[in-house]
Formats: C-alpha cells, structure tokens, sequence
C-alpha cells in the first residue's frame, strides 16, 4: 500500500482487511475511481449467524460516492461470499454501503438531507443521477425507519384528509398530536382509513385501548371509523373546520342578499376574516355596511359569537355559550344557512365541547396539511401515492434514519 491508497483509506474509514488498493482519475470523465479489496484468506461475518467464515469469491460491484472536489467518485469491490454451514451461502455486507444498494452511506446521507429541503428533481440534477434512483433511497430509509417506530406512549391523535390528485384523489393522515409527528398516511378518506391506522399503531407497539381523544373535522366517514375501531376515544370536533362551516354559512347569506344589494357584492373576504386582520380601509368599509342593518352583517355577528366559545374558560360556560347562541339563531329570521349550521353544530355538540379542558384542535393537521401540499406544488405533484406518502414521512414524521453522521 503507497501513500495515496493509505491516504483514501483512511479518508474512507476503513478497517482490515478493507483497504484501498488502487486510485484511477479518468480526466476526460472527471471521474475519481476508487479500488477497494481484502487480502485473500480473509474472514468475515456470516450476516444472518455472525459465525466467522472465509470468503470463498466475489462479486463485483460498484458504488457512488459523495463527490471529490467537482469530480464524481465511485468505489468498487468484489463483495465476498461465504458459506456458512448453518445459513447456507450469504453475500457479506460491507461497511460503506446498504446492502444492494448503488450508493455509499454518506452519498444516502446527502440525497436525504438535500430531499428534505429540495425537490426530487433538483437533488437529482444537482447529484446528477436520475430520479428514480433517489426514490429508491428515500424508500428505503423511510421504511426501515417506520419498521423501529415506537407508538406506544401515544394516546392523543390528529386526523385531516389531503388531496393528492386534482380529480379528488386523497390521502388521509394520523397524527401523534403530543409530539406533533405523522404516524400514518393511507389512501383514501372514507372508515377504512382509520382501520388501517388501528392495525398500524398494533404493529408499532401502539395500544388501541391506550388512545383517549381522535381530533377530526366533522366527517361522517372517519366519525364511524372512529367509534368503529377506537370506541373508548372521545371525539373532538375541531374548532377550524367548524367555523370554516360558520363561514360558508355566511357566505350563503351574503351571496343570496348580493343579488338585491350591490354593497355587498365584492365584499367576501371582509365576512370571511376576522376583524383585526382587516386594514384600517377594510375595517371602516365592514363597519359602514354593519350599520345597514343588513342579514349579512347579523349572520356576521353570529359567526363572531359562535367563534368566542373557544375563548371560554371551561366546558360548562362554553356549553350554556352554545346553548344561547343556538336559540338566538333558531329564533331569529336569517336565513335558512345560518339555521342549518346551528342544527349541525348542536348535533355535535359534544365533540365541539371536547375541546375543554385539553383544548385539542387540529392546528397541527392543518399546518401539516400546509407543509404538504405545499411540497406537492413546489414538485408539481406527484407519480404515485407512494411517492407522495414517502414525502410525507421524510418531512413531517420526525423518522429516525440510521446516517452516517
């Protein structure tokens, strides 16, 4: 061994009987070729017992390596083969790379580092290597790691559907809301998702009894599978997905009052908002059409009020809030929108009033929701849902990845 295969050899980290035993640097390619063998007569570890055996031959093989300088790097070796009396004949595993994998170690550690904060297609043309390749990696990462996921201290969880596809494709997402990670993502929104979540969490050392609240919008598919697979759980209804109700119903209002009134008409996002997120300009121009006595402005003041229950201090002054807020609606004369979102949210009342004394909401589930499809539009979708899942686990499931450090 000269000084320049020592030199790689310890740059590599490499013990006997590895050794780099040649360097090759092709300029046209601008390539660096790294030659790595072990001296005949050899032993290893059998993989699967751990017995001591001799390697009998070798298969050639060839891995990426992070790059030298601006050249690309590559090692090669023959991978022994041992014949172990009690596994039969097993290809060694060797310390730079996965097991069938094209790339070193450290090269895995730097596509999921870069994948982390970058398209795939970006890494894949900043590494040179096609994408496919990168999927590979990612997969196999993500899914070793979800095989040593521990859920057994889980007892709190989040669950929000998300589009995957234009043409109302979805996938739905599990969230552990203590430690704000993703646990699960299935195809699909209807109660066979939260089934397979229940299998999932059995499989990570989850105990379904263990899960005491399921935070959700108000989806009758996922309330079935909730009482369904996790009877024991209390259902909280979020409070976003309610007052998103208690917009739409306002809306309705002022879209069907627009049609005798032009005031109103361009004016959605001054209903929609809350008023301390409205300018100066857009706070005068809602307090002048306020004093018109108009249905809109009546329905906008029940939203309001609707919205303080969340405010209060405990379930008790939040449960007489809604009971007065209900009568004043069905009371009144607004329109027939505004009377069917009181109807539905006292049906569901009870898991409104989950929200005391933990305030659970599903904030998490829509900020992961954001962070998703946001990744979803910055990579322009897409190929298949598996591809989509693993981005989700890479980027909001908090995953332990065994890396080279």
């Amino acid at each position: 061994m000269n000084t320049e295969t020592m030199l790689f050899s310890a740059a590599l980290g490499l013990q006997l009987p590895w050794q780099v035993v040649d360097v090759r640097f092709d300029e046209t390619a601008k390539e660096l070729h790294l030659d790595l063998d072990f001296s005949p007569g050899s032993v290893f570890a059998c993989p699967e017992c751990g017995a001591a055996r001799k390697a009998y031959d070798r298969n050639a093989r060839t891995w990426r390596h992070l790059n030298f300088f601006e050249h690309k790097c590559y090692l090669h070796a023959g991978l022994p083969r041992v014949d172990c009396s009690a596994c039969g004949i097993k290809v060694v595993d060797v310390p730079w790379a996965r097991l069938g994998s094209g790339f070193t170690l450290l090269f895995d550690a730097l596509i999921v580092t870069l994948c982390r904060q970058m398209t795939i297609t970006a890494v894949g043309r900043m590494v040179g290597e096609h994408d496919t390749r990168l999927w590979r990696v990612l997969q196999a990462y993500v899914q070793e790691a979800r095989q040593e996921l521990d859920m057994s201290t889980v007892t709190k969880i989040g669950v929000d559907e998300t589009s995957w596809k234009s043409n109302h494709q979805y996938i739905t997402l599990f969230a552990d809301l203590a430690e704000r990670r993703v646990l699960f993502v299935t195809e699909g929104k209807d109660a066979q998702t939260v089934a397979a979540f229940r299998h999932d969490l059995a499989e990570h050392q989850g105990k379904p009894d263990q899960i005491e609240t399921v935070c959700m919008d108000l989806s009758p598919a996922f309330q079935s599978g909730v009482s369904a697979h996790f009877p024991q759980a209390d259902k909280t209804f979020d409070r976003f997905h309610v007052v998103k109700l208690a917009n739409e119903a306002v809306d309705q209002i002022r879209r069907q009052e627009a049609k005798e009134n032009d005031i109103l008409k361009k004016t959605r996002y001054l209903w929609l908002s809350n008023k301390e997120n409205l300018s100066d300009a857009k706070q005068k121009q809602l307090a002048s059409i306020q004093a018109m006595n108009l249905a809109t402005a009546t329905a906008y003041q029940m939203k309001l009020n609707l919205q303080e229950l969340w405010t209060l201090p405990t379930r008790d002054t939040a449960a007489v809030h809604l009971d007065a807020w209900y009568k004043w609606i069905m009371q009144s004369s607004i329109g027939t929108a505004m009377k069917k979102l009181a109807n539905t949210v006292k049906a569901h009342a009870s898991g409104i009033l989950n929200f005391f004394p933990d305030r659970l909401t599903s904030g998490l589930m829509e900020g992961i929701n954001s962070l998703v499809q946001a990744a979803k539009a910055k990579a322009r979708g897409y190929r298949n849902t598996t591809y989509f899942k693993t981005i989700i686990y890479l980027i909001a499931g908090k995953l332990e990845f065994n890396l080279p450090t």
